[in-house]
């Protein structure tokens, strides 16, 4: 059993500084802060909106979210980790959930939602963000999945501290 215990420790390591990482990309999106939002990236990092725009860099990520930041007011994020998997030896999956409150109001808009698969890679001892996927969660022709998805996410919104 304490063989066992060994070999899990680093993988658990690994899946709580992935978790970190993602928290930390929803945190910097949240304070408004382009730079905070694109640290966990890889440096040749790429974002896919939910409106399918596509940015490859983190210096690219955080130019175009200084302009978005600059030109309009955004949501606030609120995210669910639903699992991280460790796919090779340097690569793991994180799927997670996310609503946004719009910018001046208070409550989730379910057409917002959204299932967001990150890629990660370890590189030089370090996890980084390699591909996040941002993918509208509308679930045609099933509005109790909708429902339910957005009830969850405002559970994780009102156990977060304020």
């Amino acid at each position: 059993m304490a063989e066992a215990e060994r070999r899990s420790t680093p993988v658990q390591s690994a899946e709580d500084e992935i978790r970190a990482l993602y928290h930390a990309m929803i945190d910097g999106w949240n304070r408004r802060s382009a730079e905070g939002f694109a640290a966990p990236f890889a440096e040749d990092g790429e974002s896919i909106g939910f409106d399918g725009s596509q940015t490859v860099g983190q210096a690219n990520i955080v130019s175009d979210l200084q302009r978005i930041f600059a030109d309009h007011p955004t949501g606030t994020y609120v995210g669910k980790v639903k699992g991280v998997r460790l796919v090779a030896p340097h690569t793991a999956v994180l799927r997670a959930v996310a609503g946004v409150v719009p910018a001046r109001q208070t409550d989730l808009r379910p057409e917002l939602n959204s299932i967001q698969t990150v890629v990660f890679a370890e590189r030089d001892g370090q996890w980084r963000i390699v591909l996040l996927q941002n993918t509208p969660a509308q679930f045609h022709g099933r509005p109790e999945l909708i429902d339910a998805l957005t009830e969850e996410l405002r559970e994780v919104r009102q156990a977060e501290p304020l």
